[in-house]
Order: C-alpha cells, then structure tokens, then sequence
C-alpha cells in the first residue's frame, strides 16, 4: 500500500457536477492527492445558476472534522461554499489548530449566474476569521470588487493584505479579452502573473477546480508559484475539452489526461 497526500476540502454540493465539492474532488485527483470531502452545504443549482443553498449543521461539520483529525494526515485545506458564519467558525477553529496546514480559501460569494452563495454576515466571518490564516485566497474579479471595497484590481487585494490576507491570487477566469490573466498579490513582493488563452466564454466551475488544484500542489509541498502554475495548466487543459452537461455554462472536463509539464 502507499499513501497519497490528502486534500481536506470543505465546500457546498452542485447536483449539476460542475461545481462545488465534485469539482474539487476531481482536481484533487486529477493532481494526484487523496480528497477527504466535508460537505459544507446542498444547494439547488444548475449549469446556469444558483436558486437556493441550505447550509449544513456546524456541529456534524465539527464532528465530522474531529473524526479525520484522529485517524489521518491532512497535508492542505481547500474551502468553497461555505453556506454559513457558524460553518466558518467551526472551520476556522479546525485551522487555528493545525496552523502548519497549508488552506486555501476561495471565497465564494455569487455564482456566474448571479445567485448568491454568501450573505453579508459569511462574507465578515470569511474576512475577519478565515482570510488571515490562510496561505492564499482566491477571488474573482467580482468577488475582489466586493471584498477589497474597490472596483480597482490592486486596491482590493492590497486593502485585504492589509486586513490580514498572506496572499490573494485575483483569478480572470470571469473577465474578457484573448487571454485569462491570474495575478497573485503578496505584501511586500511584486506582483506575479500567469497567462493562459481563454477558450470560448465562461465555464461552470473553473474557480473550483483552479483552488483546488493549487490546494493540492500544496499538499505535495511545492510552493505557492508551482501550485498556482500546475493548477492553472490543470484548468487550461480541462477548459480546452469542456463537457456539455445541460443548457447554460460549459463543464470542464477534469478528468482529462494530463501530459508532463
């Protein structure tokens, strides 16, 4: 027998596939790490939007984090819907505890759709509990905008280093032109840019699967830079051979073979 490294990955259910716990799970493996998924949400969704989301009780969250905690290694930490403050807290406290792990948040708030995945009361637990512990998160220009206060890409995410954040990758999965541009902003070192071609439009569940995959670079003790690069090549091949799965957003294909880079 042989061990992978283990993701644990706290994020909400998308019956579409797309999205959510699925996307994560297979990015995980896709990059060759162990998911242990914690359901941290049930939401009704398809390839086009959120309609509805229904947090899961915090306390079988604990128990349930409790239970891994005494039988297996965690070597990184993904979270993505989170579905509410009291789910944060209990997460939040799980993290304090196991300072070492490396988490990646990705803060999701809206689906592409426009349907909210966070009230205000979440998005200040994330900001004030979550943010400051974790390695990196992972906004989107939308969710940068409401974050960071400003509609200016390097005021949002400087505004959220000086709240606290060790790193902020602004993710241009959502944005236009020929090129999809990720810039990772850290205190006191220049901003890095990775650049893939942007295929088509948006896809459902991109955000996702780019956390996840940094989340288990991560996992496999590569530094922050190789995790986002090999993450992001994960995405690009993904994107390139999209899953039709119903009438709105196109799936990337996480299941795609990947070849050495």
């Amino acid at each position: 027998m042989h061990q992978r490294p283990q993701v644990l990955i706290l994020s909400g259910l998308d019956p579409s596939g797309g999205a959510g716990i699925q996307a994560d799970i297979q990015a995980v493996t896709a990059l060759g790490c162990h998911p242990l998924p914690v359901l941290s949400c049930l939401t009704v969704q398809d390839t086009r939007n959120v309609y509805g989301a229904e947090a899961v009780d915090p306390d079988l969250i604990r128990r349930q984090l409790d239970c891994l905690d005494a039988d297996t290694p965690i070597h990184a930490i993904k979270t993505g819907a989170l579905g509410s403050a009291a789910v944060v807290e209990v997460l939040a406290a799980f993290a304090r505890k196991h300072a070492a792990i490396p988490l990646v948040v990705d803060p999701v708030i809206k689906a592409a759709g426009g349907g909210d995945l966070a009230d205000d009361e979440l998005v200040a637990a994330m900001k004030a509990e979550l943010f400051p512990l974790a390695r990196v998160i992972t906004p989107n220009g939308i969710e940068l905008a409401q974050l960071g206060g400003s509609g200016d890409e390097a005021s949002s995410a400087q505004s959220l280093i000086d709240a606290g954040c060790a790193g902020v990758l602004a993710t241009g999965g959502h944005g236009d032109g020929p090129a999809i541009i990720n810039r990772l902003f850290r205190a006191g070192a220049p901003v890095q840019e990775w650049t893939i071609d942007r295929h088509g439009g948006e896809y459902h569940g991109t955000g996702c699967t780019l956390a996840a995959g940094i989340a288990a670079g991560l996992a496999q003790g590569r530094s922050l830079e190789s995790a986002i690069e090999r993450s992001q090549y994960l995405v690009s091949c993904a994107i390139q051979q999209a899953l039709r799965v119903g009438q709105g957003q196109p799936v990337p294909d996480r299941g795609v073979p990947l070849v050495a880079s």
